[in-house]
């Protein structure tokens, strides 16, 4: 059996690395952070260029927490010389009658709660401000300004890089095969030995399933392939972030989408596709059959981004019932925290990091993270009706 160490952090993704760059900053020693793939790997979710970042959200579990999430990027910009966060503003449209415009109702009643500034467009105002939309009269927007997006990839790296500069232990290509989970410390059985730990954080994503029951876990976990596409276009250049937002679209099908960065491209998908699969039926590229789909919202909205497909790339969401976070430590081992993001947490990794550092550092938070709770319906009741729309 290898040296112990004071923590151990299972997943070198966006989550594992935030949390790894935070136990360390925070003052932990001996952290070993395992992968089961190389470090800065494109085989997660947080292999691509962007991730949308916002206060617009559906509840106030999430728009309690965007300050502090974009502070919290700040003091990562700041340390590791790298800009993460770029700032383009928010719009969310929808038709003004229908299920769209509840989302957005949603939304203006989750930032009102917590003070966030945010202005109404209507269709005639949003064409002004951004010609590039094709929409009809009657289609409302919301426009937030500190909305924007993520340099995902860059964040692992960021968080990665300064936590092993603060000394973290990094082992890659380290599959873990087994948790045993004791009253005071854990045993980690794993492609590459095994370790003990005082304390264990579990960032595992979709393949969150298979350590479940050493986890004494049970709940279920819903995984759905998602997939954004890269379109090739002749006028990019009305496309840049400096001239064109992020954006999401709100009607039966949510669709969203990106200006151009990472790629000569414009990127959008779709949320919640539904392509259920299972941890071993995960593809790693996109197909043609999906892009044809995104550039058919392409041509009727955004024509002049309706070009062909530059790349496709897919990505897994792992979902509770209620598709909200997991962010908790595990009932009656307080020594072992467990984070699952539902498809929806890129934006939040650095803070979401934070909070676990704390909760294994001091054993509480002062973020309000009840919402996320393991002892919650959504986890608890077997029969609690799924929710994968963010409403």
């Amino acid at each position: 059996m290898s040296k112990g160490y004071s923590h151990i952090v299972i997943g070198a993704g966006a989550i594992g690395s935030a949390t790894a760059y935070w136990l360390q900053a925070n003052g932990a020693e001996r952290v070993l952070v395992l992968e089961q793939y190389d470090l800065l790997n494109t085989l997660g979710s947080s292999g691509d260029h962007s991730r949308i970042i916002r206060h617009a959200y559906h509840s106030t579990a999430y728009t309690s927490l965007t300050h502090a999430m974009f502070e919290t990027w700040d003091r990562v910009e700041e340390r590791s010389g790298l800009k993460l966060v770029h700032k383009t503003g928010g719009l969310d449209l929808a038709p003004s009658t229908g299920v769209g415009m509840a989302d957005i109702n949603g939304y203006r009643t989750a930032m009102d709660a917590v003070g966030i500034p945010y202005s109404m467009l209507d269709a005639a105002e949003i064409r002004a401000r951004y010609p590039q939309w094709r929409i009809d009269d009657d289609v409302v927007g919301m426009y937030q300004d500190e909305g924007g997006l993520l340099d995902i990839r860059k964040s692992v790296s960021a968080h990665t890089s300064l936590a092993m500069a603060g000394g973290v232990e990094f082992l890659p290509r380290t599959k873990v095969e087994a948790i045993t989970v004791r009253n005071s410390d854990v045993v980690v059985t794993s492609s590459g030995g095994t370790f003990t730990a005082d304390h264990l954080v579990v960032c595992a994503a979709s393949w969150l399933g298979e350590l479940m029951p050493d986890l004494g876990l049970n709940f279920r976990l819903t995984l759905s392939q998602e997939q954004v596409s890269y379109f090739a276009g002749e006028n990019l250049a009305k496309f840049t972030p400096d001239k064109f937002p992020i954006w999401v679209w709100h009607d039966t099908e949510t669709y969203y989408g990106f200006p151009v960065y990472g790629e000569a491209a414009v990127k959008l998908a779709r949320d919640m596709r539904g392509h259920y699969i299972t941890s071993a039926e995960r593809a790693f590229e996109g197909d043609e059959t999906e892009a044809a789909v995104l550039r058919g919202f392409l041509a009727a909205h955004l024509p002049e981004a309706a070009g062909p497909s530059l790349a496709n790339k897919t990505c897994v969401y792992d979902m509770p019932a209620d598709r909200d976070f997991v962010l908790d430590t595990l009932p009656g081992h307080q020594h072992v925290a467990v984070f699952n993001g539902a498809g929806h947490a890129g934006k939040f990794s650095s803070l979401i990091g934070r909070i676990m550092s704390e909760l294994m550092l001091q054993g509480s938070t002062e973020y309000p993270v009840d919402a996320f709770s393991l002892t919650r319906p959504a986890i608890t009741d077997p029969n609690f009706d799924t929710m994968f729309r963010l409403v």
